[in-house]
């Protein structure tokens, strides 16, 4: 017993030391040009770039579904106008070097990441394949047919489906209702003269930042933007989107004949770089564990009961509230009592103070790689401010237990639930709403974080 707590210390001091090395990171913003670049050094021998694009699915129609992301997949999996998809791949090999792209509701971004010894080589790739890729014919139809199979996927899996379903349900009428992956039918009629318009037309520097994690020297990066993505055209910014989210009550039935029910609730939530941003995630994820104690270990209800802070929908988060069961009415009643119970008596000051610890070892060793930190500073970016990256500790550190009592009661109000299953088992009156707090809680103690 000794000699494991021993191993135990030394494991919890090494991921202390981690922490605090990662925190004290050195990250700077940089205008290049008119390009804004964001630059974290780390002493790694691991480096990653993402050119991110502002904008998701505000950049496009409810035709284009799917386009941009079709468009950034040809872009880096394509090959260029100098080495072709074969001679590009056989390269990347070599090197180690790996190129992927991805899209949100709110932005979407190309991302390389290489070893410091090929960073020269591979951002020559890397920028290639943003400034001058092929658009081949061939390659566009084998990923065009690859995404109308994912498209498809998605309505076939309840999961997915419940998720569709509910994101349409709470977004109806405005550019989130948009499946940003699209949807058979857009993707169908999408063509190559239509993604090589799209794409001529998508990158600017007013839209788009990049992010550099790594061991590089700030001049060799500015040195090499020079002649690439220097050149970019200046663009114009992406229209803001008008969002209202969950207003109101709602309950959305889908009848659907299978073994288990699936149901989701969403709850408008804050924006992320607001001062209840990341209070409102910490609260989530001790509502989490509640769901899980009480729907999974002591009923049996659930395999996987959720309560999940959805922040990637950056312009209207939602908190989303899942379980997957055999007895919904049950289920449904007792996910609502525990918001009640959290809202009437808050949360315990045990249950913030073992959070803390847990929340920012989980966040900073998540971060740990550094495709993670530069996922993560982006979507910082994209939301507000790159800085509150590495604000989070002193953010958490701060929480009081009467910050999350106040927050929670502040957002968990209307619910949209959302039902994939067999209609006979529920009823509406089954989807309860959360009672009413009778006395004002006190306001948040917790500042927003100034810009530097």
């Amino acid at each position: 017993m000794k000699t494991f707590l021993k191993i135990y210390s030394c494991l919890i001091y090494g991921i202390l030391v981690t922490v605090s090395s990662f925190a004290q990171g050195s990250t700077k913003e940089v205008n290049y040009e008119g390009l804004k670049v964001i630059i974290k050094r780390v002493p790694k021998e691991v480096v990653t770039a993402s050119l991110f694009i502002r904008g998701g699915v505000s950049n496009i129609n409810s035709d284009q579904q799917g386009i941009e992301p079709l468009a950034l997949s040809l872009a880096v999996q394509g090959g260029t106008k100098k080495l072709d998809k074969n001679a590009f791949s056989a390269l990347a090999d070599k090197l180690g070097t790996n190129f992927n792209s991805s899209a949100s509701k709110d932005y979407s971004s190309i991302t390389m990441t290489c070893l410091k010894e090929n960073w020269s080589q591979s951002w020559d790739m890397f920028t290639d394949a943003i400034l001058n890729p092929a658009m081949d014919e061939q390659e566009f139809g084998v990923i065009k047919q690859q995404m109308i199979a994912a498209a498809k996927q998605t309505d076939a899996n309840p999961d997915a489906y419940l998720r569709k379903i509910a994101t349409q349900q709470i977004f109806k009428g405005t550019v989130y209702e948009y499946m940003q992956n699209g949807t058979p039918e857009t993707l169908e009629k999408i063509t190559l003269p239509d993604v090589k318009n799209y794409y001529a037309k998508l990158l600017g520097k007013k839209k788009c930042y990049l992010v550099v994690v790594g061991d590089i020297d700030e001049k060799d990066l500015l040195d090499k933007m020079k002649n690439t993505l220097a050149k970019l055209p200046e663009g114009t910014l992406p229209p803001k989107p008008v969002l209202a989210g969950v207003t109101k009550p709602e309950i959305n039935i889908s009848d659907r004949s299978i073994a288990t029910n699936y149901i989701a609730g969403s709850v408008n939530a804050p924006k992320y770089f607001s001062p209840d941003g990341p209070l409102f995630e910490f609260a989530m994820r001790i509502l989490y564990d509640r769901y899980f104690v009480e729907l999974r270990t002591k009923r049996s209800l659930s395999y996987a009961p959720a309560a999940i802070y959805n922040k990637s929908q950056i312009n209207s988060p939602t908190a989303l509230l899942y379980i997957s069961t055999i007895d919904p009415k049950q289920s449904l009643e007792v996910m609502t009592d525990i918001i009640n119970d959290i809202k009437k008596n808050g949360f315990t000051a045990k249950e913030v103070e073992d959070k803390k610890k847990e929340y920012l070892t989980t966040y900073y060793m998540t971060n740990e790689a550094s495709t993670s930190q530069a996922n993560m500073l982006g979507f910082c970016e994209a939301s507000g401010d790159w800085r509150i990256f590495d604000a989070i500790n002193s953010k958490i550190d701060n929480v009081k237990t009467e910050d999350l009592n106040h927050v929670f009661d502040k957002y968990m109000n209307n619910i949209a639930w959302t039902y994939l299953g067999k209609k006979e088992k529920v009823t509406e009156e089954d989807f309860k709403q959360p009672v009413a707090t009778k006395e004002k809680l006190p306001a948040s103690k917790v500042l927003k974080q100034k810009k530097e």
